[in-house]
């Protein structure tokens, strides 16, 4: 059973993502009823690989309200758990030009958290443009089509 804390809709518009990753995520016990509550933003995180480790960066997760003096850090980075082969692979690919690794969502998965990463490049804004424009032919060419079957004959 997947249940979805924050997902990060803005990254499907920003970014092109070519592949997908799941990790676990090292997180200390307030972080995690925080989770739990749904008090998480994932606006303007990311993910950087550092020295063979995987780290998210500036990830929001708010304190927890019944927390004491030993509550979290609300953007601390905090460590992925992916498999070396894995990280091998994010390594090569983050090095070229234009490739970001972005979370896109988190969710509790059979109990533990799970981030799910997107690998990819940012879109331009031309690209961006063309794709609303796209989007607005299809929908004219969709009301067009309705409407000519719905003339009757």
């Amino acid at each position: 059973m997947v249940k979805s804390v924050a997902k990060n809709k803005r990254a499907y518009r920003n970014f092109d993502f070519e592949e997908f990753y799941e990790a676990g995520m090292v997180l200390r016990g307030t972080e995690v009823k925080s989770l739990r509550a749904g008090r998480c933003s994932l606006k303007d995180g990311y993910a950087k690989v550092t020295d063979g480790e995987v780290f998210l960066h500036n990830v929001h997760i708010a304190r927890y309200e019944q927390g004491n003096r030993e509550n979290h850090e609300p953007r601390r980075k905090r460590k992925l758990l992916l498999r070396k082969p894995e990280i091998n692979r994010l390594i090569g690919k983050t090095q070229q030009k234009g490739y970001s690794l972005i979370p896109v969502e988190i969710y509790f998965k059979k109990g533990y958290a799970k981030v799910k990463l997107g690998l990819g490049e940012g879109k331009k804004e031309y690209d961006k443009r063309e794709k609303i424009k796209k989007r607005d032919q299809e929908r004219r060419i969709e009301k067009k089509l309705k409407e000519h079957s719905r003339r009757e004959y």
